[in-house]
């Protein structure tokens, strides 16, 4: 039945048990269980992402994300987050892209986008680790995005500099720090405004933290060629629970008329 290959995927997804385990808890051939993970794996990594207040509705592609943040007047944060890879065997072409400058390990890098909640609007751009996050703005068309929608705002973190500096009116990044010469006022004034924009960027961190909930992206056992299929997989789901966060609004502070 499909209800049991879609169970069986969700548990493995999840917890990241083996596919002999669930071979034996259903009383099946491991090759049975493996050939319906596959299958329903597949059919979830093509979901797309939901988006909240929007039942039905979902984002399959990075063109979709900004057309809806355009539409809706949607801020955005972005941020890059790294999965452990296994290492791959000595003297294969490309074994030094997945070395990660920053963790020193290898591992895989994605993209993730949410809203001012935390809440899962997109994520993936897979890529080696050894790519930097500003690399990734630039061939994945991320960049390309901002030109095309003047009106879309984002958060992002230091990684992500050089996009601010070309869009200053669209991407807000960690202020400069000041020179240690520098007034005390015009100190006090920096971290003020790190504070800012860090509190409203770690929005996306939240999100990042959801999907490190998943076993499979805590540390990644599987073949490297699957991870993108996994991730998406994975991030659809997490988008369907973050979607269903009652929006909140903001109380307005205008003053009122006494009746």
């Amino acid at each position: 039945m499909f209800t049991d290959r879609l169970l069986a995927t969700l548990v493995h997804l999840r917890l990241g048990m083996p596919h002999a385990a669930l071979a034996q808890l259903y009383g099946v051939d491991r090759s049975t269980v493996s050939g319906a993970i596959r299958e329903v794996r597949r059919l979830l990594a093509a979901r797309g992402f939901a988006v909240p207040d929007h039942p039905g509705l979902r984002l399959h592609t990075l063109e979709d994300l900004f057309a809806y943040a355009d539409a809706e007047g949607v801020d955005v944060r972005i941020d890059g987050t790294e999965v452990q890879v296994r290492r791959p065997r000595a003297g294969r072409p490309g074994r030094k892209a997945f070395v990660s400058g920053k963790k020193k390990q290898n591992t895989i890098k994605t993209t993730t986008f949410s809203d001012g909640q935390g809440r899962t609007l997109f994520s993936g751009i897979v890529r080696p680790g050894r790519m930097h996050d500003q690399t990734a703005t630039r061939t994945e068309g991320i960049a390309e995005q901002f030109r095309q929608y003047p009106d879309v705002k984002a958060e992002v973190d230091e990684g992500y500099r050089g996009l601010a500096n070309e869009f200053p009116d669209q991407v807000s990044a960690p202020p400069k720090k000041p020179k240690d010469d520098a007034p005390l006022g015009e100190q006090y004034a920096w971290r003020e405004q790190r504070r800012r924009q860090s509190s409203a960027r770690i929005r996306v961190e939240h999100a990042n933290a959801e999907l490190k909930q998943w076993r499979p992206l805590q540390r990644f056992t599987s073949r490297r060629e699957t991870y993108a299929e996994i991730h998406l997989a994975i991030a659809g789901l997490v988008s369907d629970r973050s979607a269903r966060r009652t929006t909140r609004r903001k109380t307005s502070t205008e003053p009122a008329l006494a009746q």
